[in-house]
């Protein structure tokens, strides 16, 4: 793996702004970012992120089937009580469900570690999916790229399979986002696209527009009940909304499914270390309050898994809200010594979880966080973003990436 300079496409940012891509630049600095480009070999791609993410994402589905059953677990998850029985029964009748993202860290040489599982509504699928794959073919066929040369990525293609599977012929699927974040409407805009593509309708709708019908049904701005709904909204915030009483009895179809408030969730992370201990693409975690207290010698069920990990968790950890986004109330602690903070904590007050620091990689100053995609239960692809800083944050760059070798 490596970051190679390469020269920009003349009038890519006009040719942006024309496919509507208006985040181009956010926040004064560049977001989509083609000065340079991470270069991996086929080898890497397959056995070290395609494979595994796939691996991964199975393992998360035996995560679920066993979370939603515990009632130890459900409480660690922090998903509210009155709608425990919306989540397990999601998962019972297997509701499907569409996509999501793994955060790797990986340095082209050790395992790939799972950072956490964006898993309900992941973004930044649009300049994964195509606006990378529009500068891998255009980049190619400049002769900036090899002519052999390739790029991990058929997200597109496999959105529209998926949706042909879950969703019948012609179906109608209502996308709701917040039509006032760019990023976010180029989501459902993309996933809309492929929907399109696997012969269904697709309407968009405000988050706000929704309301409830007097039979209880969702209904979007012009009064069309909502029989399938793509929301961009997390289950953890619908499940403690005011209408969140009225999301099972509505007979709406969600996509993600509830089950998905499991995977969403960061207590995911000490889920999966106590299913899978020592697993190659797993680190250590555990819940703040068990670490505390197994250190002060109170009882925990995990006081063993924890003092078996402490020499690891000496060296460093990363410290993390169960609920939050885009970095926000991390912080990194090594040798004792806090070496590392989010600016913003907006969601501290959350539960904490505990994991062990797998360091990011170092490339001309930057540190690369690999985000494979999961279509279906399978891997499709690969989106890079990176940072001067070491904790990944909304502004954080995107880079687009090839295969050579």
């Amino acid at each position: 793996m490596q970051r190679v300079t390469l020269p920009e496409r003349p009038g890519w940012r006009e040719r942006a702004a024309e496919l509507g891509v208006t985040f181009a630049d956010m926040g004064g600095e560049p977001y989509w970012d083609e000065t340079s480009a991470y270069r991996l070999t086929l080898r890497q791609v397959e056995d070290d992120i395609e494979d595994p993410a796939t691996a991964l994402h199975a393992m998360c589905r035996e995560a679920v089937a066993h979370a939603v059953t515990s009632e130890e677990w459900l409480t660690r998850l922090a998903i509210p009580r009155p709608h425990w029985d919306f989540v397990e029964r999601s998962w019972a009748n297997g509701e499907p469900e569409l996509y999501g993202r793994f955060d790797l860290a990986y340095d082209g040489r050790g395992p790939a570690k799972l950072l956490e599982y964006n898993a309900d509504t992941p973004t930044s699928l649009y300049e994964s999916a195509s606006f990378q794959w529009l500068w891998f073919e255009e980049s190619r066929d400049a002769g900036v790229l090899p002519p052999q040369s390739d790029q991990f990525n058929r997200i597109h293609e496999a959105l529209v399979e998926r949706w042909a599977e879950i969703c019948a012929p012609g179906e109608d699927v209502h996308f709701a986002a917040d039509r006032d974040n760019p990023e976010d409407y180029a989501t459902v805009e993309a996933l809309a696209w492929a929907a399109r593509e696997a012969g269904l309708g697709a309407h968009f709708t405000a988050l706000n527009g929704i309301g409830i019908t007097d039979e209880g049904q969702l209904a979007d701005e012009d009064d069309r009940v909502i029989g399938t709904l793509f929301k961009l909204y997390p289950w953890e915030d619908m499940l403690r909304d005011d209408f969140a009483a009225h999301l099972q009895p509505s007979q709406t179809r969600f996509i993600e499914p509830p089950w998905k408030a499991v995977l969403s969730n960061k207590a995911l992370l000490p889920l999966l270390w106590h299913l899978f201990p020592g697993h190659p693409n797993l680190l250590p975690a555990f819940m703040a309050e068990d670490v505390e207290a197994a250190r002060s010698g109170a009882p925990t069920p995990f006081a063993a898994a924890i003092a078996e990990a402490e020499p690891q968790l000496a060296r460093g950890f990363v410290t993390k809200p169960i609920f939050s986004r885009e970095g926000s109330g991390v912080v990194i602690t090594e040798a004792g010594r806090e070496t590392g903070r989010a600016p913003d904590d907006a969601y501290s007050h959350h539960p904490q979880v505990v994991q062990a620091l797998a360091p990011l990689p170092v490339f001309d100053g930057f540190h690369p966080v690999l985000g494979a995609w999961i279509v279906g239960e399978s891997c499709a692809g690969l989106g890079i973003r990176e940072d001067r800083d070491r904790i990944t944050h909304n502004l954080s760059r995107f880079k687009p990436h090839f295969i050579q070798g």
